[in-house]
């Protein structure tokens, strides 16, 4: 059992599972869903002050709190039992490109090089972590959710919103990956 568990999976057993959580969550009568709002709910059950943003009923949303826990023990789960760093199989041309921006041990599920304590508290970390996590949480309090909550429940509920933010996502990412962080990695590189 724990073999199959190990073996890569297609990826259309995870779209699947993806695609039942609209009807799920619409059966059990929530129109929401996304990653993003359940730190709202932590934030208004830890700090309930004078803050309008924070005063509504964040038990009724509480099932999101849960669904985060699971994806983290899920997680954890994955990269300590599951994981088998000998699976790893990274393209010979992605890691061509990635040796241009100083990424080179492929043991681990995220490259060390970037991913290390040793990166917090030098430039790379200050403009990956620090600051790439401020863009993120702005771009998501902007946009009025995160991918999770556009692009899977806003477009099953046919949101117009949710279509543009989509598409502002993609472009952002295909725009990020292609253009900004190549010039990144060559001035942290140098």
């Amino acid at each position: 059992m724990l073999r199959f568990l190990q073996q890569p999976w297609h990826w259309s057993a995870g779209g699947f599972l993806i695609g039942l959580t609209v009807p799920l969550l619409l059966i059990l009568g929530n129109k929401t869903f996304g990653i993003s709002s359940s730190l709202r709910h932590i934030c208004a059950a830890c700090f309930p002050a004078g803050l309008s943003f924070f005063k509504y009923d964040w038990k009724k949303e509480a099932w999101n709190l849960f669904f985060v826990a699971g994806i983290l023990i899920g997680a954890f789960i994955a990269t300590t039992l599951l994981h088998d760093p000998k699976d790893i199989q990274v393209a010979a041309a992605t890691q061509a490109r990635l040796a241009t921006y100083g990424v080179r041990d492929y043991g681990a599920l995220l490259p060390p090089e970037i991913f290390s304590w040793n990166n917090l508290f030098n430039w790379k970390g200050l403009v990956f972590f620090i600051i790439g996590g401020f863009l993120v949480g702005f771009g998501t309090r902007y946009a009025g959710g995160c991918t999770s909550g556009h692009s899977i429940m806003g477009l099953s509920n046919l949101q117009w919103p949710s279509l543009v933010a989509t598409i502002c996502f993609m472009a952002g990412g295909i725009f990020s990956a292609n253009v900004i962080l190549p010039l990144l990695f060559k001035w942290l590189h140098t």
